[in-house]
């Protein structure tokens, strides 16, 4: 998701997300939390697409989550065939995205180091 792509590359990887993003809020596996499609990274060749993806909720529903969304990869990837036209329909990988969990991390290290700053 860091690296620098084309515009093209970015507007595949946006339509990607917005497909899995609607396929993924219809999926009926009691195992799926609520769950968020925050990024698509898909490869120059179209051939693999990383789906980043974040959970509400406890480790383990992430890990039940990440089951639940790499089992019901194959219908997802069929909607993303159906939905785009693309030379290659990409294998889905998902991912659950770290940059959620950072971004807490450094929120409460900000608040910490607010909190042991001595007034002046």
């Amino acid at each position: 998701m860091s690296r620098a792509t084309s515009p093209r590359m970015r507007r595949v990887n946006e339509a990607l997300r917005e497909v899995i993003a609607e396929e993924v809020s219809g999926l009926k596996d009691p195992r799926i939390g609520f769950v968020t499609v925050t990024g698509v990274s898909c490869a120059p060749d179209l051939r693999t697409a990383r789906v980043y993806y974040s959970v509400l909720g406890a480790g383990d529903e992430a890990e039940a989550t990440g089951a639940a969304l790499q089992s019901a990869a194959r219908k997802i990837q069929a909607a993303v065939a159906r939905e785009l036209r693309l030379k290659y329909t990409p294998v889905l990988e998902f991912a659950v995205d770290p940059s959620i969990e950072h971004g807490i991390r450094i929120s409460k290290i900000l608040h910490d180091l607010e909190e042991d700053e001595p007034e002046q």
